[in-house]
């Protein structure tokens, strides 16, 4: 067991690997590999097993959905609540305004109430799909911190809060040093950001009787802070838990596809789209993401990953269904499949299609998808493919293309070993490595 020490204050960090928990909520956090990071990871079990714990995540709202780089906290809350704790869902009507610094090299871009709350309607909408909401002692609830945000007197805050923060060690955390690091400026209403998230936390628990809060990895900092101004102001032992950073095996950051963001919400990205993004996956990540994405029991999880060659395709379609079934219904799974099937899986309709041969090694290295639909001749010039991805008529194994700088490598490649590039309706192309 480690002690991270922070301030005057101890927080034990528990080795996960000398550690059985008693709490289902935990034993499922560790067998699923969403445990990263906890501030105690003992005591947290001792109280999940004493009764409802009431947990949060924070979410601010700069898109009216959000997009399956944000599901892995989705999925935490769900487990919470399927083991008998209550999820709280945190939506930062009052920070969106500010705009979280980890992770950007520049200022987010401000946005008003008015877009503020249209957003937050939308997000809400995601969650409804994933939780249980009501009024029940493990229902879920959904809070906006503008409601005591907007009620802060800034003299008042700064006397009450200002002295429990060192800038010594607010200079230490990850999303003040790299953006310094990197000579990007970082002006002061960013840097007061972490303060107002610890904040956020100490009302949580004054209000719902909060006592831990989840997050991404890149969030330790933040709750480490909300963790601890809830011991100093009100003696109150509270919890901070996070999940490890998700990537493709690729290396590209989780949430983002060959068109773009993978939104959840279907007015923003189809269920076809997102089941094609899950059956889609990289063979070295079937296993990972069947286990964050899916309720699936492990043991079956076990078999699909030990499936090899041809028949690990099954799995993905799986994972893709299951996924899926979650986000947008069982309906909704079950067209995608069928239209996939349709599109893929009917050798007659491939056949007919004109082949072009690329270099395997270009296709390891990336091609730039103008450069490829100019070589396939699908256009006349990378320009004309660029204008064709903006009109929204270019497709990669019928997905639409958005992103007219986006890159095709292998991992592009569907079942039969093949990239299919469509140009309109018309007009398709098979690209074949060799």
């Amino acid at each position: 067991m480690m002690r991270l020490f922070i301030g005057k204050e101890k927080i034990m960090i528990n080795d996960i690997n000398d550690f059985t928990p008693a709490s289902g909520f935990l034993k499922n956090m560790i067998d699923r590999g969403y445990l990263h990071q906890c501030t105690d990871l003992t005591a947290l079990d001792r109280k999940l097993s004493q009764g409802v714990v009431p947990a949060y995540i924070g979410f601010d709202c700069t898109a009216t959905s959000l997009h399956v780089g944000s599901l892995v906290q989705i999925m935490m809350l769900r487990h919470l609540q399927k083991n008998g704790h209550k999820p709280i869902v945190l939506m930062g009507g009052g920070t969106t305004r500010i705009g979280d610094p980890t992770g950007r090299d520049e200022t987010r871009k401000m946005l008003t109430d008015e877009d503020i709350n249209i957003n937050m309607a939308g997000i809400r909408s995601v969650f409804e799909k994933y939780l249980t909401f009501g009024d029940g002692p493990t229902d879920a609830i959904m809070v906006n911190n503008a409601d005591w945000l907007d009620q802060l007197s800034y003299i008042e805050f700064l006397r009450d809060m200002g002295p429990h923060f060192t800038i010594n060690r607010m200079l230490t955390f990850d999303s003040v040093k790299l953006r310094l690091d990197r000579e990007q400026p970082m002006t002061f209403l960013e840097f007061n950001y972490m303060i107002l998230q610890a904040y956020d936390y100490l009302e949580l628990g004054r209000i719902h009787g909060c006592t831990l809060q989840l997050g991404g990895s890149d969030q330790w900092g933040n709750i480490i802070n909300g963790v601890e101004l809830n011991r100093r102001v009100d003696r109150r032992e509270v919890y901070g838990f996070t999940t490890p950073l998700v990537t493709l095996a690729s290396g590209q950051k989780m949430g983002k596809s060959l068109s773009g963001a993978v939104w959840l919400n279907d007015d923003m990205l189809s269920s076809y789209d997102f089941w094609q993004f899950w059956r889609n996956t990289a063979d070295a990540d079937v296993g990972k993401f069947l286990r964050l994405f899916t309720e699936l029991p492990l043991a079956e999880i076990e078999r699909l990953e030990s499936l090899e060659g041809a028949e690990i395709n099954d799995a993905k379609k799986i994972l893709a269904n299951e996924a899926t079934i979650l986000c947008h219904g069982t309906v909704a799974a079950e067209t995608a499949e069928e239209t996939a099937r349709q599109a893929f899986e009917q050798k007659s309709l491939a056949a007919d299609l004109p082949t072009v041969s690329v270099s395997k090694s270009d296709l390891e290295t990336g091609i730039a998808v103008s450069d490829l639909y100019m070589t396939c001749g699908l256009t006349k010039s990378k320009g004309e493919a660029r204008r064709l991805i903006k009109q929204g008529g270019a497709r990669i194994n019928d997905e639409k293309i958005s992103d007219g700088e986006a890159v095709i490598t292998l991992e592009n490649l569907n079942p039969e070993g093949t990239i299919k590039l469509s140009a309109g309706k018309k007009k398709h192309i098979l690209i074949k490595p060799e």
